[in-house]
């Protein structure tokens, strides 16, 4: 996955992958290899080679917004951008009276629905965590309207791009 870091003025471009076990990070073309573990909800411990990093990212509360990051004595707020998802984003007008489908950007699995079909969703709210790389992902609302289908179960592996649920 393709992702763009931006921590205040600067950009920086971040490839991320997991095999094996793994997850290999390359940043602005250094190459890390880590070991990443979640102890509890919004922390991640990672290992580079013998330095062990201890990172706290605080949830979003509204996407777009930056997540801000504790390493140790140092505060981040980083914002990542997704190019793939710039390229394919419909504007609120777009979407219309028409369906809204929530896809998941890279392979994972379904870890909670938080919302019924049938139910009323306002824009941003969240309907389902999937979980990428050790990291907890909540996919929200692009628009208010019903959920009309979710095609995924608790559990569920999914791969990039697949149709987990649509909103009319």
């Amino acid at each position: 996955m393709k992702l763009q870091a931006e921590i205040g003025d600067e950009k920086h471009e971040i490839e991320v992958k997991q095999a094996d076990g793994k997850v290999f990070a390359a940043i602005d073309g250094r190459e890390y290899e880590l070991d990443v573990s979640e102890p509890e909800q919004n922390v991640y411990l990672l290992k580079n080679r013998s330095k062990i990093f201890e990172a706290f990212v605080s949830p979003q509360q509204k996407a777009g917004d930056p997540f801000q990051v504790q390493i140790g004595r140092h505060s981040l707020d980083i914002k990542l951008i997704d190019p793939k998802r710039l390229r394919g984003t419909a504007s609120d007008a777009e979407h219309g009276d028409g369906a809204a489908e929530i896809r998941t950007a890279m392979p994972g699995k379904v870890v909670r629905i938080l919302i019924e079909k049938g139910a009323s969703v306002e824009k941003g709210d969240g309907v389902l965590v999937v979980e990428a790389m050790k990291m907890q992902n909540e996919l929200k609302s692009p628009k208010a309207g019903v959920v009309k289908d979710i095609r995924v179960q608790e559990g569920a592996t999914v791969s990039a791009g697949d149709v987990l649920a649509i909103i009319e």
